[in-house]
């Protein structure tokens, strides 16, 4: 692997801001960083790709804790599809992702981590498994199959981690479920995060559900009770929780900008940007499946055919960071948000998210717009 020197960026990470940055990876990993012309003087050899920024926006790699397709392939839809799809997210500069599944009965559920399972070792940005289901509150589905929802039973949740060997990193769980909580005192002893989302609780059991080990929500706002003055709910539970760390799907559609811009008000450092994508994410318009559902994707939103609820994003997260800078979010806030936030999330901080010595050579450049022009992982370029 040759050596990696990128020079005369202006660097935007959870450190802040520093122009004429310049970073050198070695092996995949940033050996030296700094500013002005010192990056004259690094050590290379003459294998070592040199990129000069010109000054153009350069943040670590996107990390994507929930997502469950693109390119017009589904991540349910096996190993083949998720690679399609994790193309179309890397060349959007999300560097790090995990593999999102919807509710499906037990044994697709299993299958699929099995195969997961097996691309987490053949390919180090894939972080593991999400399982966004199946244990979900049926009056709070969202876009899940309500046949497919069940209760979190020990002898299921045992049989989902075993599937994963180990790979199993997040799961989404409505805490009011017969044995939620017992469930999520099991997951986190077994190292998986535990998200509170698609929930009927009010803001009493999510505490609850915080204080036995949940440590995130899935897709803030959305799937759960709203904000009233006599009943807080979720949201405000979340809100106060130091603990806690709240996805957020910020397209336009899901949130309003001014109320994702107050999220970040009230939970700073603890927002995730996330996509929640599905297959239509980098792909046209049309008829497409979400599990077993069919979705109608019209002007880049995607509804169900039948009940017309929400059914994921067409979202890419350069799409997110933009649309978070326009929202009045400050860049760095933005930046963090879909970097270190999400790799703190996942216990992976000391290596994600930042562009400091020791990380990982994950990095995405863009324009003054937060177009991307290139991405790298582990040090080197990825397609576009």
């Amino acid at each position: 692997m040759p050596s990696l020197l990128v020079h005369s960026a202006t660097k935007i990470d959870v450190d802040g801001q520093v122009d004429a940055f310049w970073f050198h990876a070695v092996d995949g990993v940033i050996t030296a960083t700094g500013s002005g012309e010192h990056w004259r003087s690094v050590d290379t050899d003459d294998d070592t790709v040199v990129h000069d920024a010109h000054g153009s926006h350069l943040t670590p790699g996107f990390v994507d804790l929930h997502v469950h397709g693109g390119g017009g392939a589904a991540f349910d839809d096996g190993v083949d599809a998720i690679r399609r799809a994790l193309a179309v997210h890397r060349a959007h500069g999300t560097t790090r992702s995990l593999i999102s599944l919807v509710s499906n009965p037990v044994d697709t559920l299993v299958s699929s981590l099995e195969g997961i399972a097996d691309l987490v070792a053949e390919d180090p940005l894939v972080l593991g498994s999400h399982l966004e289901g199946p244990f979900l509150s049926p009056a709070k589905k969202g876009a899940h199959d309500p046949a497919a929802l069940i209760d979190p039973s020990p002898a299921i949740v045992e049989r989902l981690i075993d599937a994963s060997r180990g790979t199993l990193r997040q799961i989404t769980i409505a805490p009011e479920l017969p044995n939620a909580l017992e469930a999520i005192q099991v997951l986190v002893e077994a190292g998986v995060v535990v998200a509170v989302g698609h929930t009927d609780a009010d803001e009493a059991l999510t505490k609850t559900a915080f204080d036995t080990g949940a440590r995130l929500v899935t897709h803030v706002f959305n799937a759960m009770n709203g904000i009233h003055h006599r009943a807080p709910g979720p949201i405000i539970a979340s809100f106060a929780d130091e603990r806690v760390t709240v996805e957020l799907i910020l397209d336009g559609e899901h949130v309003h900008p001014d109320v994702a811009k107050l999220v970040f008000e009230q939970a700073p450092g603890r927002v995730a940007l996330i996509t929640d994508a599905m297959a239509a994410a980098g792909s046209a318009d049309g008829r497409y499946l979400l599990g077993s559902l069919e979705v109608d994707v019209s002007n880049g939103l995607a509804t169900l055919v039948e009940g017309n609820s929400i059914a994921g994003s067409t979202l890419t997260l350069d799409r997110a960071l933009r649309l978070a800078v326009d929202s009045g979010v400050p860049a760095v806030a933005a930046v963090q948000a879909l970097t270190s936030t999400p790799a703190r999330v996942l216990g992976l901080e000391h290596r994600l998210g930042r562009l400091a010595v020791g990380s990982v050579a994950d990095a995405v450049l863009l324009d003054h717009h937060w177009n991307v022009l290139a991405v790298w992982a582990d040090g080197t370029e990825l397609p576009r």
